[in-house]
């Protein structure tokens, strides 16, 4: 079972913990308690105003400093970042964090976002379709363009690369120009994590070709299962295993939803209605600390989740293809 915390340090007026002392130490306990990843957001759910104190993939660089094995997926905007600005900073952060590094595209747009750059009437439905799959595809094109083998930093020859393991882009579409390669080096876990969030109906056959990860609302059980087949064949019909997707539905934690949480999160596991959770980050966050502390252990003991880490990167972690430890 793959578990996921979702981090939204926006997502509650009052909330604690969102100074960087209280947000590395609720990653730590994560952490500890061996979760995959946390994801980190600086909007909050529904794409509200947001009230966070920080950017999100400056705060994963300062996380990946002070963790080890966890996750670290960051929040970023397709509205607020060129697409080769974007590939940058996500490949600089996995380099930093040795291969744990995510991003979290929505492909739900945000008019307020939009407003704040140079786009007060938004896109279209259809063009912000369009264009969120153009932009993927750029990210993923940018991510690809040195082979792993490709960096020689040979002094005395004078090679800095083998010109036949550089792959230009050469992108020409409708909303974005761009040449490629990054200047940053090939992944240590193949490419970042792309997890994909906010997807309605016309969306899913994108994030079918192009996610590794697959973040859902929670819904009843017998509409859990119905989407993760339709997302399992959608993944299938684009030529991909369908293990090659993990499809996590959001659980939200209070305190009156620890009673019988882990009977209902193997029910849902076990029925096939998703690959494992995204557990949202409550207000309380007491309420995390009793999750960490008696319901992953329960989950344990009946062979649900892990017991240690599987390897060093995120993908290894999550059971995906790609470079690393697998």
């Amino acid at each position: 079972m793959l578990f996921a915390v979702s981090l939204n340090i926006a997502s509650a007026q009052g909330q604690a913990g969102t100074t960087p002392a209280g947000i590395t130490a609720l990653v730590r306990k994560a952490e500890a308690a061996h979760i995959d990843m946390v994801v980190i957001s600086d909007s909050a759910a529904g794409s509200e105003p947001s009230t966070s104190p920080f950017e999100a993939t400056t705060l994963v660089a300062a996380l990946a400093t002070v963790t080890e094995k966890i996750g670290l997926v960051a929040r970023a905007s397709t509205i607020a970042h060129q697409p080769y600005n974007l590939a940058r900073r996500f490949a600089s952060l996995d380099m930093i964090s040795h291969g744990r590094a995510g991003w979290n595209a929505t492909l739900a747009q945000a008019a307020r976002e939009a407003a704040n750059f140079s786009r007060p009437d938004g896109f279209s439905a259809d063009d912000f379709r369009r264009r969120s799959q153009e932009y993927l595809g750029i990210v993923l094109g940018l991510w690809q363009g040195w082979d792993a083998d490709a960096l020689l930093f040979d002094k005395s020859g004078g090679r800095f690369h083998d010109p036949e393991k550089m792959h230009l882009l050469d992108h020409k579409g409708e909303f974005f120009s761009v040449r490629g390669p990054l200047n940053v080096a090939r992944s240590p876990q193949d490419r970042p994590v792309l997890v994909l969030a906010g997807l309605s109906e016309g969306d899913l056959d994108i994030a079918a070709r192009n996610a590794d990860v697959i973040l859902l609302d929670e819904r009843q059980a017998a509409e859990n299962k119905a989407r993760h087949g339709d997302i399992k064949r959608r993944v299938s019909a684009c030529g991909r295993e369908p293990g090659a997707v993990k499809v996590l539905t959001d659980v939200s934690l209070t305190a009156a939803s620890l009673g019988g949480l882990a009977d209902r999160l193997e029910e849902a596991f076990r029925s096939k209605g998703c690959d494992g959770f995204n557990i949202r980050l409550p207000a309380q966050l007491s309420v995390f600390d009793d999750f960490a502390d008696r319901i992953l252990p329960d989950l344990r003991r009946r062979g649900l989740f892990q017991e240690h880490y599987r390897g060093t990167t995120l993908r290894s972690h999550l059971g995906l293809t790609g470079g690393g430890n697998q």
